[in-house]
């Protein structure tokens, strides 16, 4: 689909060039003065059309870096990705401006004490967090982000709040990223059972993924969670957590690899208390990731 675009936007782009070549060869002094900018602003709105197409969110990027790419499906035995989807949700909420952690008070609760409220209830556009959201804005009194993340992910043993779970998380994710031309559907069979999966079809945007994931550790590691963009620090911290960040960092060398952890394992060793306190820190990533390593 993404290359059927690429086509078409190509043969548009051909034709438009063509038109201005013609008229600039009657008018050679001023048309090409125009045709530069013109060229340049078609171009602009080209990448910003493609990058609307292929913008993921924090759950799905999660989700394609632990996707098998030919089999189609995540690891039967990582038993992590579940809770860390959900992590996801409350962060991508926070990261647009829909949630944030309750004042710390005079006493200054704990990030893991501190409640979670609405910011904004607006439609984020998303089905999955747009439910999430439903759920933290009609809850009351309010829930922490320990007990969010065990919610929306079934784990509790109260029979009342059972309907906080967000169910079939994984393959609605998988959906979205078919829509989006990431990923396609079949069927498989495994003796006794038939599955859907979703195999890789896209190539190019796992690749920029796990490309950005290694960079953020190594070329472009800046030594300082502050500096590096939020939404790129999360995918980290959740990748690890959700047990898929290995499956970036593989196809490193070896002498790569060891750097990439090392680095990683400094990101884990922080204090998310002392991290949550500095300027611009988004509160909530912090209190997730200490729901995570604690």
């Amino acid at each position: 689909m993404t290359s059927l675009t690429q086509r078409s936007s190509g043969l548009v782009q051909r034709r438009t060039e063509a038109s201005r070549t013609a008229a600039a060869d009657k008018d050679r002094g001023s048309g090409d003065e125009d045709f530069e900018p013109r060229r340049g602003e078609e171009q602009e709105e080209q990448e910003k059309g493609d990058s609307k197409e292929t913008r993921l969110t924090l759950m799905e990027e999660v989700l394609l870096l632990g996707l098998k790419d030919r089999e189609g499906y995540t690891s039967f035995w990582n038993d992590c990705i579940s809770s860390g989807l959900r992590g996801c949700m409350l962060i991508e909420l926070a990261i647009r401006g829909r949630l944030q952690l309750e004042a710390c008070g005079m006493r200054r609760k704990s990030l893991l004490a501190r409640k979670v409220i609405c910011k904004s209830d607006a439609p984020t556009g998303d089905v999955l967090l747009d439910e999430a959201l439903k759920h933290v804005k009609e809850t009351q009194p309010p829930e922490t982000v320990q007990s969010w993340i065990e919610l929306l992910s079934g784990e509790t043993w109260n029979p009342l709040k059972l309907h906080y779970q967000l169910r079939n998380v994984r393959e609605r994710l998988a959906k979205n990223l078919v829509e989006k031309g990431v990923l396609t559907t079949e069927k498989q069979n495994f003796l006794l059972f038939d599955m859907t999966t979703h195999p890789l079809t896209n190539n190019n945007i796992k690749q920029r993924l796990v490309k950005r994931v290694q960079e953020a550790v190594l070329e472009k590691w800046v030594n300082d969670p502050h500096r590096m963009d939020k939404r790129l620090l999360a995918l980290i911290f959740l990748a690890h957590s959700s047990d898929v960040l290995e499956n970036a960092f593989s196809p490193l060398l070896d002498d790569q690899y060891d750097l990439a952890m090392k680095r990683v394992r400094q990101l884990l060793d922080l204090e998310p208390e002392g991290e949550s306190t500095k300027t611009n820190a988004n509160e909530l990533l912090w209190a997730v990731v200490a729901a995570f390593t604690k």
